[in-house]
């Protein structure tokens, strides 16, 4: 029976990796001398470049059928351009080294989740761990990133952001050595491009992945108002930095919590439909409120649906993926996950400015009817989800 320890691992250094930094990075280009301007050109094209090389990179780790080493591969390009930021004082380096830095980031997530999903084998009665286990620890490595650098760092000084990502990300990359030789990697794909293409379109044919795709991109998607501008419609409400981090930190902690405990045993007892439902459902409550009112007491009640409104759903999206689609697509199926979220979320990101300057807190409300839709394609697609490995459609 296959340990979780490598697994954690892997999740503790990399989302801890990602807890220092992502936060930060904004402050840094700062620091380096760039304009707002030019800080928000610099993340639209890592966001651009992470939505493009992330399916292109787990296609190639699918077809060569060695995801372990094109994960560290990509830990450790990343790892290197991070380390390059030290020395880059102009707009034009720091945007190049972000275009790589994304570049190298964007597969690692979905070839970790494609790793660890095969290894916990949820259709399997005798399962050696729960991926929630692993992806709860992530959680909870990404917030303790955060909060320790926020004591290590100084108001002029903020290169231990880099060496401490560095060091996590060199961690991470030597942690999938530990990692057992999955069931993903038995043989290399030698087909050619036409073949290959046949085989991602018969992925986007099994109905339960189009609605993973579907239901987790309306879902996440709606979370783009609450990460773009929560803190500053709290702050104009009044609220102060502590409070609004203690909101924040309930969030996650929330987060940690479904992952851990409440959401295996949730997906177990309603089923993918049920759970997904319950995450909507949740989404539609949020949103709304929040749409609403600004009260501390409200906002500190509705916090903790954040475990549904992410965790949960990742975890039916997970269960679904680990049980419909073929291993030797596993990694092409979790790219895709990830794409059709990130694409959508992007583009409500850029509304969302435009409708928040317009209407405030209500621009919340359209969030809650996006999760409206959501709840009807998990309540209308999951119907007759097939819980057993599936091959891939007949023609």
């Amino acid at each position: 029976m296959q340990s979780p320890g490598p697994y954690i691992l892997l999740y503790v250094t990399l989302y801890a990796a990602f807890g220092v930094a992502s936060p930060y990075w904004p402050k840094l280009f700062e620091s380096k001398g760039l304009a707002p301007e030019q800080i928000g050109w610099v993340l639209a094209a890592a966001l651009l470049t992470r939505l493009a090389a992330g399916p292109l990179v787990a296609r190639l780790a699918d077809m060569v059928a060695s995801l372990r080493l094109v994960l560290a591969s990509c830990i450790v390009v990343a790892a290197a351009a991070a380390a390059a930021y030290i020395s880059a004082d102009t707009f034009w380096l720091v945007l190049l080294i972000a275009i790589v830095q994304a570049a190298a980031l964007a597969p690692t997530t979905s070839l970790a989740d494609a790793l660890t999903v095969s290894a916990a084998r949820p259709q399997m009665a005798d399962k050696p761990f729960e991926y929630g286990w692993i992806r709860g620890a992530a959680s909870a490595a990404f917030l303790a990133g955060t909060l320790i650098i926020g004591q290590l760092i100084g108001p002029g000084d903020l290169h231990p952001i880099i060496w401490i990502n560095v060091m996590l990300l060199v961690m991470a990359a030597a942690a999938t050595a530990l990692l057992p030789r999955a069931r993903l990697e038995s043989a290399p794909v030698t087909d050619h491009s036409g073949l290959v293409a046949a085989k991602v379109r018969g992925l986007l044919k099994l109905p339960p992945f189009r609605i993973v795709i579907i239901v987790s991109a309306l879902a996440y998607g709606s979370h783009a108002l609450y990460d773009a501008f929560a803190v500053i419609l709290w702050s104009a409400a009044g609220l102060q930095p502590p409070v609004i981090s203690a909101l924040w930190a309930e969030a996650v902690a929330a987060e940690v919590v479904v992952f851990f405990l409440i959401g295996p045993w949730l997906v177990d007892r309603l089923g993918v439909r049920g759970a997904a439902m319950l995450a909507a459902v949740a989404g539609v409550v949020r949103w709304t409120a929040m749409g609403l009112t600004d009260s501390i007491a409200v906002l500190a009640i509705l916090q903790p649906l954040h475990g549904l409104t992410f965790a949960l759903l990742h975890l039916v999206c997970m269960r679904v993926i680990g049980n419909v689609v073929p291993p030797g697509l596993a990694a092409t199926a979790q790219a895709l996950y990830s794409f059709g979220a990130g694409i959508v979320t992007a583009a409500l990101t850029s509304l969302s400015g435009t409708l928040y300057t317009d209407y405030g807190g209500l621009t919340f409300l359209p969030m809650a009817a996006l999760c409206v839709i959501a709840l009807l394609f998990a309540w209308r697609g999951f119907a007759h989800s097939q819980q057993q490995p599936a091959g891939m459609p007949a023609p």
